[in-house]
Formats: structure tokens, C-alpha cells, sequence
């Protein structure tokens, strides 16, 4: 019947938490309520309540626009509406000094249990149940809405893995797998926990800086509504909004290799605050993500490190007395939080926390895993973009699961809230991006090593990784 989905909910949660590639379900949600969750709807349900956007320049530049290089607006969705549809009442509006044909506008990451903190009943519109999370439901969840050419800067998250339902216009993902990384030149500046960024503008490459980016291998889809993708831990991910106005939720799933990430980012967070703290303030480099209230000091990062390491030691005792007293060899895995950046957070929560033994590496995957995988019309696996494609086109999913051909026709979009306070905020009327660079551009003067190049070195992931695991070899003799 047309009420029966193509997996159970426990068929769904084995495949979400063992593909490591990207893949689209489809014929999935049909019945959330949640798909009626347009614009227009939303405007009025949230009834002239103002939320703030994100605005960034739609000219592509060879630098990646970072969040530090945007302006920020608070709006109703109503006045989003107007302006994105060109309507004479927003030229006195909170868009009113931001041309529709220059700038787009994002109101990205924002947590649906605090949009909605008045109407709970919308929490349950959205029903991760049927992927086999029992309870997860719109209070785990965030949501985004931009206009075409809405966009974030290559990245990837350093927690769980992404669920993402698209609901209304499409959105095109370009993915990136974990072996790439060294390809796509990582970076900590903007500082924000939890992403580590791209120096790299993958949608106009400058291949002078990073010629490395030839080597990398992009697998690119796009969106369309009543379909939801699937990102893998640690894949990279740049995504453009593609139509005039879109919609999406998603959920980070959190995995128990994350303990070992928290301890990865509580260094991090130290040797960046640090670092960047005994600069000069006057020199005006803006490292700190607007995403970060603030800069924490030495010893609240040190406390966050032993929270971390006490976390990790916790759940791997946890998972070796039960392993003790289980004949079970299921490797299942701990679900929890959905908020990507949990931020000092670093309890273990719940039971059963069993730390992933490896990393995984797209290039040495084995056959035998994929054929596994029940791949067809209702889940579509995302391949690398052909060498005939180059970088203008994208496989588009319809909704019946066939694959289609589609042109690329957008620019960017991205992620992210920010609700605390702001290190850019500047509403000066047709700001120029470009002129908001900061030294972590790839245009900077090789004639002197800055601070930012010392700290890509110390902060790289690989080194950060190779820090974690002496720590905790230290910690736990």
C-alpha cells in the first residue's frame, strides 16, 4: 500500500549508522507533517516573530565567503518573503539596504526547540522514528531557510553524522569524502567548534593557492523536496540553494567515536584561543565564528580538555563492562544529541557507548560493504561527479528515485546560527564582502609567516588527532 515505506525503521537505522558515503532516501517521509513546512506556512505560524538572517554577496569570488565577511539582519519571514519576491515594502525594511540581485539571504541553524519553544505540538511533525531514532523528533532537529545563492564555505563537522530533509526548493550538496582532507587545505580560522573549514571556494577553485584541489573528488546531487540525504561522518560538504527560496531540517546523529572528537576539539579550542588571544586586538583579524559567543579562557578550555578525556575513559569502560556481559558481537551503535556544536557538553548520557575503532577511508572501502547496501529507487547512492560533468552539472534525484540531469543553475548556502554576541556586525548598506578579508586568505604575503599559518599547522587535523591519542595514552596509564 502507499502507506508502506521501503524500510523499517530498524532497516533504515542499520543503514544510516554503517554506509560511509553519502546516499539519498526517498519515498520515506510522504506522511510527516512536515513537508507542508514552506515559507509561507511558517510565516504564519511563527506570526511576525523575527529571527536574524545571514546576507552574503552572490559575485563568486576565489576566497571562500566566510561567516566573519557577513552582514546580519533581524526579520519575519513575512519581510523575507517580500524581498525575496521583490515587493516594494522592503526597500524600508530590514532588507532595505541589500539588493535581491546582489545579496542572498540565510537564516541558517536555527534549533527548531527554540523557534518553536511556544508551540511544542510542531516538534512532532517531524518523526526521525522512521529512521529507527525511537523519540527523535523536531526538538532534536534545526532548521534552514535561504534564497538562491544562500551558501556556507566548505566544511565538515567534526560530530556524528547528518540527516537532512529537504522540503521546500532544492539544494545542491557537493560532498567531498575523509580522504580528501589534505586536498581541501583545512583550516580553524574563523575558530568555531565543531567545523573545520575549507580554505578552498569549491565553487570557483583557485587552483594557484590550492593546486591540490585537483585530486579531490566531489560527489554532487541535488535535493529535491520529500527526499532526505544522508552525510557520513567527516565528509566535507558545500552546499548552494539552488531555486529562490528553500527549506530544510536536519539532525546530527551522534556516534561514539565523537568522545575521541571532544577531546580533539577541547585541544583545539585551546591552542587556537591562546594563540589568537595574544595577538594585538587592534590588528583586527576576525578568527572567531560569529557561531562563538566568545573567546573562553585558558582555564575554562582546560577544564573542557579533562571533562573530554574523562568522557572518553568513561564510556570505554562502560563499553568493556557490558562487552563482558553480553555474548551479543553486534557492533550497534549510541544515538543522542542532535546539536552539532554541544560545546562543553561532554558527559557520557547514555548506555551502551561503544568507541569506533577506525577512521574511515573512502579510498579503501571494500566491495563486499556496498553490496551490503540495498541501493535502488528508494535509496540512490551519491557517485563522484564524471569527468564529462566537470563542475557544471549535478545528478538530481526526482522523487521517484530516477536520476536526472540537471544544470548548474545557483550559487551557494550554508549553516549555522548566532544568537550571542556578534564579532561582525555590519549593516552598512552594500557592504562589499571583499573587503572584510581576513589574513587567512589565500591572497595573504608569503614574504612573513602570519600567526593563521602557524596555527593551520598545529591545529591540522591530522596533528590535532596524533596530540589526542598521546593525551590519552598518558591519561590512561
Amino acid at each position: 500500500g502507499e502507506d508502506v515505506k521501503p524500510f523499517t525503521p530498524e532497516r533504515a537505522k542499520e543503514i544510516v549508522m554503517s554506509l560511509q558515503r553519502p546516499a539519498v532516501f526517498c519515498n520515506m517521509v510522504g506522511d510527516w507533517p512536515a513537508l507542508c513546512w514552506n515559507v509561507k506556512y511558517l510565516s504564519a505560524v511563527l506570526d511576525g516573530k523575527t529571527i536574524q538572517f545571514r546576507l552574503g554577496l552572490k559575485t563568486v569570488d576565489l576566497v571562500p565567503q566566510f561567516e566573519t565577511r557577513c552582514s546580519y539582519v533581524e526579520a519575519t519571514l513575512e519581510q523575507f518573503l517580500a524581498w525575496s519576491c521583490g515587493q516594494p515594502s522592503c526597500l524600508s525594511g530590514p532588507f532595505s539596504c541589500y539588493d535581491y540581485s546582489k545579496y542572498w539571504a540565510y537564516a541558517d541553524y536555527k534549533y527548531i526547540a527554540r523557534i518553536f519553544e511556544d508551540k511544542p505540538e510542531m516538534f512532532q511533525d517531524i518523526r526521525w522514528s522512521d529512521f529507527g531514532f525511537s523519540g527523535r523528533s523536531g526538538k532534536e532537529s534545526t532548521l534552514w531557510i535561504g534564497s538562491e545563492g544562500a551558501n556556507t564555505p566548505c566544511h565538515l563537522d567534526s560530530y556524528g553524522c547528518n540527516l537532512v530533509l529537504q522540503v521546500e526548493g532544492r539544494k545542491r550538496w557537493h560532498l567531498f569524502p575523509p580522504g580528501d582532507t589534505s586536498f581541501l587545505y583545512p583550516t580553524r580560522i574563523p575558530y568555531e567548534e565543531s567545523s573545520i573549514f575549507s580554505k578552498v571556494n569549491v565553487a570557483n577553485p583557485d587552483l594557484k593557492c590550492f593546486p591540490k584541489f585537483r585530486n579531490s573528488t566531489a560527489h554532487v546531487i541535488t535535493l529535491s523536496p520529500g527526499q532526505v540525504l544522508l552525510v557520513p561522518r567527516h565528509w566535507w560538504h558545500y552546499v548552494e540553494s539552488i531555486d529562490p527560496i528553500t527549506v530544510s531540517i536536519n539532525s546530527w546523529i551522534e556516534l561514539d567515536a565523537d568522545h575521541e572528537a571532544r577531546v580533539e576539539e577541547a585541544i583545539t579550542r585551546m591552542l587556537v584561543c591562546a594563540i589568537k588571544s595574544a595577538e594585538n586586538p587592534s590588528d583586527g583579524d576576525l578568527w572567531l565564528n560569529p557561531t562563538e559567543v566568545e573567546a573562553t579562557s585558558h582555564e575554562i578550555n582546560l577544564q573542557y580538555l579533562n571533562k573530554a578525556v574523562s568522557a572518553y575513559f568513561k564510556c570505554q569502560k562502560t563499553s568493556a563492562s557490558e562487552q563482558a556481559h553480553s555474548s551479543s558481537t553486534g557492533a550497534e551503535q549510541r544515538t543522542g544529541a542532535s546539536c552539532k556544536r554541544k560545546k562543553r557538553e561532554v558527559g557520557c548520557e547514555q548506555e551502551g557507548c561503544r568507541l569506533l575503532a577506525h577512521e574511515f577511508d573512502f579510498s579503501t572501502s571494500k566491495a563486499e560493504e556496498l553490496q551490503e547496501i540495498p541501493f535502488g529507487p528508494h535509496l540512490i547512492q551519491v557517485l563522484p561527479q564524471s569527468q564529462e560533468m566537470g563542475s557544471v552539472g549535478a545528478v538530481a534525484v526526482g522523487s521517484d528515485g530516477r536520476d536526472l540531469l540537471c544544470g548548474n543553475e545557483g550559487e551557494h548556502t550554508g549553516k549555522l546560527h548566532c544568537k550571542g554576541k556578534q564579532l561582525v556586525m555590519s549593516n552598512d548598506c552594500e557592504m562589499p564582502a571583499h573587503q572584510m578579508d581576513s589574513d587567512s586568505s589565500p591572497h595573504t604575503s608569503q614574504t612573513a609567516l602570519s600567526t593563521n599559518d602557524l596555527l593551520d599547522c598545529l591545529v591540522n587535523p591530522r596533528v590535532i588527532n596524533l596530540v589526542a591519542q598521546l593525551l590519552l595514552e598518558r591519561t590512561g596509564v
